[in-house]
């Protein structure tokens, strides 16, 4: 399907909130601004969903909810993977909107498309796959039945970084469990979501079933939801400091949590690895989405007796991508999300070559219109360097050195975070001692990309818990009940 225009998109997109099945202004009637980050122009003026916006959304999740749950699992299926057909249809139309609002170039954000499409059908396929089991107690005299339900209504609060494929990875699973939800997506980036929504109204979702209220004070609006009792479930994806926050404020509810929080993934290049597909698995799991992800690889440990090669080749590769406006022919680097985040990645590359790294290529913004920062390679960067510990979020590579397997395992695992981490070798032995050594929920084995809607996705420490998409992603909106029946 070929794009519109982009006035013409930006006139099709809804723009208020979606309470039970209706578009509606805000209860108060406020609006915020959503801004292109390639420009700073603003796109769209957006319902700003107050406390009592988020409450009639709940209210309408609620009341849809016994309905929902009694839906066929064929019939919820279909609907999921009506969905995956339409918005595969829909592709150019869904990627430029992304684009526009977020930065990412149209290639990537055609990639998220795709991405973002395939957990409605994943989740098509196990919708009709929820089971329970039959057994004889030991004693002979009981028939012990389990069996699945849906967790009930679910909070569900999206990031701005990939703004249709986080919302998919969540909604997908609790249509098909059938859980009704309110959903809030990242006030820089809702129109993807609420151009979702529009799609999954037209496919038939019942009122209610899918609530989206965006807001510019998320902190007002979601805690009286979280606090309700009628809430059961929330989901969130974000950073570690507010995901702290919000399992405090879940606390008095003993809400079933989801939390897919901040990474700092290690990524470790061995002797023996082939240099030049290391590069290439750097570039992408450094610089997907701008390095706006929190699967980015965030500290590069390569062996001393490769590291200056590898060094190089990879400020070659990073320094010949091509930056500028997302929607562009030929660019391959857009705009960080706002001035706050590119001052906040300079902070942390000016810290490191303060103390003595040296910058292979970039380490400066980019000068213009937009929040553009040079994709960096630093080398030499010590351990008393911010960026080894904190999470960059930006187009920065820091290089460091290793001697030995033990000392690569060590550098890698000292961190707070644990969500993902990539190995390059040629040593399968070697490969799975490693594997298992790392304290982190997913590892990436010669790749530099690890998401796939068939696989679980999700860290440990303080990257969060729970898991998204594969066999394990429907689980987390399900309960399960035990029947005890006496003979």
């Amino acid at each position: 399907m070929a794009a519109p225009s982009q006035k013409a998109l930006l006139e099709t997109v809804p723009t208020s909130l979606f309470i039970g099945g209706e578009w509606r202004a805000a209860e108060n009637g406020a609006t915020f601004e959503v801004h292109d980050p390639a420009t700073g122009r603003v796109l769209a003026h957006v319902a700003d969903g107050s406390p009592a916006d988020g409450l009639a959304a709940l209210d309408a999740a609620a009341a849809a909810q016994a309905d929902w749950a009694k839906v066929a699992p064929r019939e919820r299926a279909e609907l999921l993977r009506a969905a995956f057909e339409k918005l595969t249809e829909r592709i150019e139309e869904f990627a430029l909107l992304m684009t526009l609002e977020m930065g990412k170039p149209l290639a990537e954000a055609r990639g998220e498309v795709t991405y973002g499409a395939e957990f409605f059908r994943w989740f098509s396929e196990e919708a009709v796959r929820i089971h329970g089991r039959y057994a004889v107690a030991p004693n002979g005299a009981t028939r012990l039945v389990t069996m699945k339900q849906p967790v009930g209504p679910t909070l569900m609060i999206t990031p701005w970084n990939f703004p249709l494929a986080m919302g998919t990875r969540k909604i997908g699973p609790a249509l098909a469990a059938g859980c009704t939800m309110v959903v809030k997506p990242a006030h820089e980036t809702p129109l993807s979501m609420l151009a979702l929504a529009q799609l999954l109204d037209e496919l038939g979702v019942p009122k209610g079933v899918l609530n989206v209220v965006p807001t510019a004070h998320s902190g007002a609006l979601m805690e009286p939801l979280i606090r309700d009792p009628r809430a059961r479930k929330l989901t969130f994806t974000g950073s570690t400091g507010v995901g702290r926050k919000l399992v405090e404020q879940s606390a008095q509810q003993l809400l079933r949590l989801s939390m897919e929080l901040g990474g700092n993934a290690p990524f470790i290049v061995f002797e023996d690895a082939d240099i030049d597909a290391a590069v290439r698995g750097a570039m992408l799991a450094k610089m997907r989405n701008i390095g706006e992800a929190c699967t980015a690889a965030n500290r590069f440990f390569v062996h001393e007796s490769v590291a200056a090669e590898f060094a190089t080749k990879f400020a070659d590769a990073m320094a010949a991508l091509s930056i500028g406006k997302g929607t562009v022919k030929g660019v391959e680097v857009g705009p960080l999300i706002t001035a706050k985040a590119r001052a906040g990645v300079d902070e942390l590359v000016q810290d490191a070559i303060g103390k003595g790294a040296r910058a292979l290529t970039g380490g400066v913004a980019l000068p213009g219109k937009g929040f553009f920062y040079a994709p960096t390679v630093l080398a030499d960067v010590p351990a008393s360097a911010r960026l080894l510990t904190e999470e960059i979020f930006g187009p920065v590579a820091p290089v460091a050195s290793f001697s030995d397997e033990a000392d690569a395992i060590a550098r890698a695992n000292d961190t707070e975070f644990g969500l993902v981490g990539y190995v390059f070798t040629k040593d399968l032995s070697r490969a799975i001692r490693v594997a298992e050594a790392l304290e982190f929920g997913m590892v990436g084995i010669n790749q530099g990309i690890v998401s796939n809607p068939a696989a679980p996705f999700g860290g440990v420490k303080q990257s969060g818990f729970g898991r998204e998409g594969g066999f394990e992603g429907i689980e987390e909106y399900l309960e399960t009940k035990y029947v005890g029946i006496a003979l």
